[in-house]
């Protein structure tokens, strides 16, 4: 059965089913096709699931902690399965919102892998749509009068560690433990890396860090790396930088084995489980591309304008397929900003540097705008300001005192360049500095704004306060 729709899109992922409402909120006829769940990667296998794990850690921590409160536990453990359970049963409820918000749009929604199809009897161009279904129902045909490519990534593999879902893992499979490991040696010191060592460290587990780069977070502020390194290694986890495996030297038994060279010399290392994560890839195999003119770069990520067209101009792409900021508030705002020029509007385009980034480790991280080392490679001439949360009065009440607030500008202009934050719930704090920003505000606007007292925020104020001079409290 072949149905017309004003907009298909491809991929039922945060970026895909935002575009679908903004869609339908245009009165635009609209359709999903999805071949797993709604939500995507990252209600099912990425953010949602892993934050609760990691909230999950945190209250463990918190509650080992306790005496220094004045209350006293005894006996704190860790029951994974109602760890488990309550992590099932947030995303389950969130999922059963992205359902009903299809159904208020009334958004159709195919449960099946959709394919591109070349110019046929469907349509004299590109981009009817196969919906295919594993269970041998005859396909769907779907013709669009524009299609919105969001099938978004799948974990980057290593050539010589590959995953076997029992002792090397990605992080789509970590989640699906259902027990602890005793240890476990991460592959990767990014964004995920991190927050896996972060989140099992506080469980307990024995944690060891390989980075192939010179430092952890290498995408963040130096200043960063460093405090987050520094307060990684307080937890207790081990970290190797400048680091290659050696192929050769992988020997799995029931645990995995493998030497590693760096600076220092060769080094063996022994762990239960193995975690690789060294980034993803865009989902492009078997959508059809090549019955297209779509072209994709040397990543392999899809091409497009700023209004996130393809070559073919009626398709649009958006999110990790086509690469930058891999980052599900990222898709969905290109997501909405591919449909409002659908249907004819004129989008704002999106400032890449305005995009607030968080890592959700302990401590928090977040930061908005250029790094220092970037600013200085571009030419600017910089001044900044840094404040410890150690000086914060709400700090040491909640008892987490590591980290920072640093803010640089251009000392010229007085523009905001760049907030950089590593400490408690800087994940929160840190949309003030993308509305500022947003809004080009300068550190002395920031200064100027009355933060509460006591309060975690005072910190950005006070870091303000320091690029202009003002220093009060730092």
């Amino acid at each position: 059965m072949a149905t017309d729709y004003d907009v298909v899109i491809l991929g039922g992922g945060t970026g895909g089913y935002v575009a679908a409402i903004r869609a339908s909120q245009l009165g635009l006829k609209t359709a999903i096709v999805e071949k797993d769940k709604l939500g995507g990667t990252c209600l099912h296998k990425g953010c949602i699931p892993s934050k609760s794990l990691l909230r999950s850690a945190e209250v463990f921590r918190q509650s080992k902690d306790a005496d220094q409160y004045g209350i006293e536990c005894s006996d704190v453990r860790i029951n994974f399965s109602k760890v488990l359970e309550r992590k099932d049963a947030v995303v389950e409820r969130l999922h059963k919102g992205v359902i009903g918000l299809m159904q208020q749009g009334k958004i159709d929604v195919y449960e099946g892998f959709g394919r591109l199809l070349g110019p046929s009897i469907f349509s004299p161009t590109a981009g009817t749509i196969s919906v295919e279904y594993i269970d041998g129902r005859e396909n769907d045909i779907l013709i669009p009068k524009n299609v919105l490519i969001a099938t978004g990534s799948k974990p980057r593999e290593l050539p010589h560690l590959k995953v076997d879902g029992e002792l090397i893992l990605n992080s789509d499979q970590a989640l699906e433990m259902t027990e602890l490991p005793s240890s476990i040696i991460i592959v990767g010191g990014g964004v995920i890396g991190v927050e896996w060592a972060s989140m099992l460290a506080d469980f307990g587990v024995e944690v060891k860090i390989i980075e192939y780069a010179d430092r952890i977070v290498p995408l963040e502020d130096l200043d960063i790396s460093k405090e987050i390194t520094r307060c990684l290694k307080k937890k207790g986890i081990s970290i190797v930088t400048s680091a290659n495996i050696l192929p050769d030297t992988i020997v799995k038994t029931d645990q995995v084995q493998f030497e590693v060279e760096d600076n220092k010399g060769t080094t063996i290392h022994i762990a239960d489980k193995i975690l690789v994560s060294v980034g993803r890839k865009p989902n492009t195999e078997q959508i059809g591309l090549e019955n297209t003119d779509i072209l994709l770069n040397e990543q392999g990520f899809v091409e497009t304008n700023s209004n996130y067209q393809t070559k073919e101009g009626h398709i649009y792409a958006i999110g990790d397929v086509i690469g930058g900021m891999q980052l599900a508030h990222v898709a969905s705002h290109e997501g909405m900003v591919a449909v409002d020029h659908i249907a004819g509007q004129d989008p704002y385009p999106i400032n890449y540097l305005n995009i607030p980034t968080c890592i959700y480790s302990h401590p928090e991280v977040a930061s908005v705008g250029l790094t220092e080392q970037q600013a200085i490679e571009q030419g600017y001439s910089i001044k900044k300001g840094k404040i410890s949360f150690k000086a914060i009065g709400k700090a040491l009440v909640y008892g987490e005192t590591d980290g920072f607030v640093k803010v640089i500008s251009d000392s010229v202009t007085d523009d905001l360049l760049g907030v950089h934050m590593i400490g408690p719930h800087v994940t929160d704090m840190i949309s003030e500095a993308g509305l500022a920003k947003v809004l080009d505000a300068t550190p002395w606007e920031i200064g100027q704004t009355i933060h509460p007292h006591p309060s975690l925020s005072e910190a950005i104020g006070e870091a303000a306060l320091i690029v202009e001079g003002r220093k009060i409290h730092g």
